[in-house]
């Protein structure tokens, strides 16, 4: 059995077509991991969402920012954005059924026979591989609840911008859910720098890519993630990045986990880069 970890999708169903048959992926064997943003931006969000939930068990996805941003919309909490490209779920005539399905998925993923770990964006440098899994479950539960609503309409907002053990209700939820589906930078001391997307050394010395923070406490977990197309694929720090930018115009990523190996499909690129 061969496992693939794939970068985001945003939509892109074709793209996605395309890379699952240059790596010969085989439903009855394989295995895909989907590093988060499974929707928006391009123009099949829906039959990307019945492709991967399709596959039941064969394909593990968490939440991304994207994917949160729809249950968001859905529930009335957000506005449709002008840049959003998710109309097709949410005029679908099975949109309740993806809508459940997509806000059940896990926040983390870990397989302890391959040794990784499956996150959408990052976490702060002060959370073990422990402690970020009991931080996901914490939000996994508040958003697999009956009441999820109010937990939606609570995720939104850059404050506390530092992690803590003390923190409590909301704000708790609040900081997990950002760390990771929306981190790319922090300092030293984990205050977290959301609003940044560009590459690394673009920014004062003062922050820095969370996996490269020294002393990170996660730093002996290998680590696959995606949302930061700007700085695109990278293997260091004992972390994986294959957001390769699909809806920017650059390239739709798989990494085979037991070889590391790289294989991408390019894209033509349907949103305008930067956008939210």
């Amino acid at each position: 059995m061969t496992t693939y970890a794939i970068g985001d999708v945003q939509g892109c169903y074709d793209e996605l077509q395309r890379l699952l048959e240059q790596i010969n992926f085989d439903p009855a064997d394989d295995r895909l991991w989907f590093v988060g943003d499974l929707v928006n931006r391009g123009p099949k969000s829906r039959e990307v969402l019945l492709l991967v939930k399709s596959l039941g068990d064969r394909a593990v996805t968490v939440l991304g920012n994207h994917d949160l941003h729809l249950l968001a919309v859905a529930n009335g909490f957000r506005q449709y954005h002008r840049h959003d490209t998710f109309s097709d779920v949410l005029d679908a005539p099975d949109r309740d059924e993806l809508l459940d399905w997509l806000r059940r998925r896990p926040l983390l993923h870990h397989d302890a026979t391959l040794g990784v770990t499956l996150i959408h964006a990052g976490m702060p440098p002060q959370w073990t591989l422990a402690r970020a899994k009991y931080c996901a479950a914490e939000v996994e539960s508040a958003l697999r609840a009956h009441d999820y609503g109010d937990y939606i309409g609570c995720m939104y907002g850059n404050e506390p911008d530092q992690w803590s053990d003390g923190l409590t209700g909301w704000e708790r939820l609040r900081v997990i859910i950002n760390c990771f589906t929306r981190l790319r930078y922090c300092d030293v001391h984990g205050r977290l720098a959301l609003e940044e997307k560009g590459r690394p050394g673009a920014l004062a010395a003062t922050f820095m890519p969370w996996f490269a923070v020294p002393n990170r406490q996660s730093r002996d977990a290998t680590i696959v993630f995606g949302h930061w197309s700007t700085l695109g694929a990278y293997a260091g720090d004992n972390v994986y990045a294959i957001d390769t930018g699909c809806a920017w115009g650059g390239s739709l990523s798989a990494l085979r986990l037991d070889t590391r190996e790289l294989s991408g499909v390019p894209c033509g690129g349907v949103a305008t880069p930067g956008t939210p």
